[in-house]
């Protein structure tokens, strides 16, 4: 159907079939529950405490092989505008390591990351690729308008925000701008764009949408009609998009990145929409799940650690089948609720493919392989099962380039 309105009976029950298929699944099933830790530091993914190790289960092709599968399931931001052999990051993506996400500007240092030229960056993505043994996904946030790290301060031209666009509402203009967002990105080679945006332009004073001008509309006939020009130019040109943020953070005040965002008293069923009338046209590559914290769908964790929201709602009710993505899962509004072994291992629960390590918040050199060694730990000690990782793997081998 083309609009979606769940009453609470409908989203109470995506919630209980969430809860029920942890309870009463299969044995791989079972093996992914992850109950919350209440003490963290003793727990078995936070490597402390004096708890009693589970018993350690083998994995088919021993652990180097396990490892390059968990690597191939990590985003990762690094710093610098060129790279060599002895970069982490090069050696990370020759291990395996997923993808890469780019920045203009380092938010710790406030000066050049990623991105200085075209020419430069070219360079660099082509670096980055060469030291990859698979597929390397190249990701970026180029939403348009502020949201963009390629914009004129490193040589690429300004672009229009999705406000902008939304409010000429044109099928015609929507078509010429994201024809020439994805001119800019596959110049550089850049594979997947972190966009569109299908949050509503519910609060325009909201410091993570509305301000910003990040949204198309508050009325979904809008967003979803210029998402899918936008969507199809990036189709055209073999670039994957993402739909963010699900469920809805055009409602919210604050910004999750800087810290704990609660739309529990404001999000409304109609944010949903977007996203179900996209699934449902095919027009979705990859759904990133918001940091947000909506009591109505999870009494207790934010979208991207809630197998309610995320298994429940968006896998169950809206049928979505393909690869769901963490936001940056170093943001405040996870970092400050949860050990970062923990959050890893709520996000696999709730049936995340794709983690993002945006390496903004902090920077992390080893990030990657303390984030291997926690899912290992996972998976050894029966919290979570090697054939979920492969089905992760499979889901997320959507979004890689063909070449």
């Amino acid at each position: 159907m083309d609009s979606v309105h769940l009453p609470r009976r409908l989203l109470l029950a995506g919630i209980g079939s969430a809860a029920v298929a942890t309870a009463t699944g299969c044995d791989s099933h079972r093996a992914t529950s992850v109950t919350p830790t209440t003490t963290p530091r003793s727990s078995p993914t936070s490597h402390g405490g004096a708890t009693t190790p589970r018993p350690s289960r083998t994995t088919r092709g021993g652990d180097a092989a396990l490892r390059r599968k968990i690597a191939s399931l990590l985003v990762v931001g690094f710093r610098g505008t060129r790279v060599t052999a002895n970069d982490w990051i090069v050696k990370a993506i020759k291990g395996g390591l997923g993808g890469v996400i780019l920045f203009d500007q380092d938010q710790e240092t406030r000066t050049v990351r990623n991105i200085e030229s075209p020419r430069q960056v070219s360079a660099l993505v082509k670096a980055l690729k060469d030291a990859s043994p698979g597929r390397l996904i190249v990701s970026i946030d180029q939403e348009g308008g502020r949201i963009s790290r390629l914009n004129p301060s490193n040589g690429f031209p300004a672009t229009r925000s999705e406000a902008d666009i939304g409010a000429e509402n044109s099928a015609p203009a929507t078509r010429e701008w994201a024809r020439g967002l994805v001119a800019d990105l596959t110049r550089v080679g850049v594979n997947v764009n972190y966009a569109p945006v299908v949050d509503l332009n519910i609060n325009p004073q909201s410091r993570a949408i509305g301000k910003l001008g990040r949204s198309f509309s508050a009325n979904p006939a809008v967003v979803v009609s210029n998402a899918t020009e936008e969507i199809q130019a990036h189709r055209a040109a073999a670039v994957k998009t993402n739909l963010k943020h699900f469920p809805g953070l055009g409602s919210a005040a604050g910004n999750t990145d800087f810290e704990i965002v609660d739309v529990t008293d404001t999000w409304r069923e109609i944010e949903l929409e977007p996203f179900q009338r996209l699934i449902q046209a095919g027009f979705a590559d990859s759904i990133m799940a918001a940091h947000i914290l909506n009591r109505k769908l999870d009494p207790t964790h934010p979208a991207s650690l809630s197998t309610a929201t995320v298994t429940g709602l968006l896998r169950g009710r809206l049928g979505w089948q393909g690869p769901v993505v963490s936001d940056d899962m170093q943001a405040a509004a996870i970092s400050r609720r949860y050990p970062a072994a923990d959050a890893v291992a709520l996000a696999l629960q709730a049936d995340l493919d794709l983690l993002v390590f945006a390496n903004q918040q902090v920077y992390n050199p080893h990030v990657v392989e303390q984030t291997l060694d926690t899912i290992v730990n996972l998976v050894h000690t029966g919290r979570l099962s090697e054939d979920r990782i492969e089905q992760s793997v499979a889901r997320v081998d959507t979004l890689r380039p063909k070449h």
